[in-house]
């Protein structure tokens, strides 16, 4: 393992869930002490330090184009995940990412499967994808508001008393079928405290070029903290695991929460134990004899262009 690695290994091993069986969301801090200490500067140094290493791993990633990556973020309203995906994937290159965000599901898609449409954005290999809420959405949000489920005309035999659960499998499922077939997954819940939220929505409403951020939807969520809490809990519990792991990131802290985001997304492209392809002997002697004819190409000497004679006025 290379010393980056571990680095990157080691500042996130205590947010990582690899399994998820007696865990509790209310245990996990919103605000550690390793944020309360972060300085500003401090911050912004080691974020662009991770900036740095990312863009390498991925132009790696592209060139093997062998693996992807698939970041997925969720969370409730102003946790941090527009900034996050924002700011830590500021210097990788635009081309090699794909950033998908998922509203509340509407025409064609609701007349497939839940999984369909996160399906049609999946990365291709040597790209990274990120999903701003995800399939997940469908074991929370839905279960939260139930109303939700009736807008996908799904077939009474098949909502059954176990539906929730059967989500959590079919994802857990399709989890597994992607780590196999060379997808990376990690999973980011930016756990926000109510009390930060609030905080939050009021200096959207109170700044006039972030009042637009702001819709009622977020404080009817708000009134139902608790039963989201529960549902993502129940998420976590059901699809934890050391192959597609989450990471429940104490988000009360933005610049401390998004070096946690760097750190993981370096973490994964580091697992994958890139390098740049090589080529065999014949393409190598091909190269260095195309090398030599360029080197020994001399440039045409510039052409001279005509004088143009200054325009005459007619008398």
């Amino acid at each position: 393992m290379s010393n980056g690695r571990r680095v990157a290994t080691d500042f996130i091993a205590p947010y990582r869930v690899t399994s998820g069986r007696g865990y509790s969301l209310e245990r996990c801090p919103t605000l550690g002490a390793p944020a309360a200490r972060l300085t500003k500067s401090r911050a912004e140094n080691l974020l662009q330090a991770g900036r740095k290493r990312l863009s390498a791993l991925q132009e790696r990633l592209h060139a093997e184009a062998s693996w992807s990556l698939l970041l997925i973020f969720q969370g409730m309203d102003a946790a941090g995940k527009d900034g996050a995906i924002k700011h830590v994937m500021s210097g990788v290159d635009p081309q090699g990412v794909d950033v998908t965000s998922f509203k509340a599901p509407a025409g064609i898609e609701l007349e497939h499967d839940f999984l369909w449409r996160c399906t049609q954005a999946l990365p291709r290999r040597g790209r990274i994808g990120i999903f701003n809420r995800s399939y997940y959405e469908e074991v929370v949000a839905v279960r939260v508001y139930p109303h939700f489920l009736a807008r996908q005309r799904i077939p009474a035999p098949c909502q059954s008393a176990s539906l929730w659960s059967d989500r959590l499998d079919d994802i857990a499922a399709q989890e597994k079928f992607l780590v196999r077939n060379g997808t990376v997954i990690r999973k980011i819940f930016l756990n926000i405290s109510r009390e930060e939220q609030k905080a939050r929505l009021l200096a959207r409403i109170d700044d006039p070029d972030k009042m637009w951020k702001f819709s009622p939807d977020d404080l009817r969520d708000r009134q139902h903290w608790p039963d989201f809490m529960k549902a993502y809990e129940s998420a976590i519990r059901a699809t934890a695991t050391p192959e597609a792991p989450w990471f429940v990131v104490p988000a009360d802290n933005k610049a401390f929460a998004r070096l946690v985001v760097a750190g993981i997304a370096i973490e994964a492209l580091e697992s994958m134990r890139l390098s740049f392809p090589t080529v065999d002997a014949e393409k190598a002697r091909a190269a260095h004899d195309a090398a030599r004819r360029l080197a020994a190409e001399r440039d045409p000497p510039p052409k001279r262009g005509r004088k143009s004679r200054p325009a005459t006025r007619k008398k």
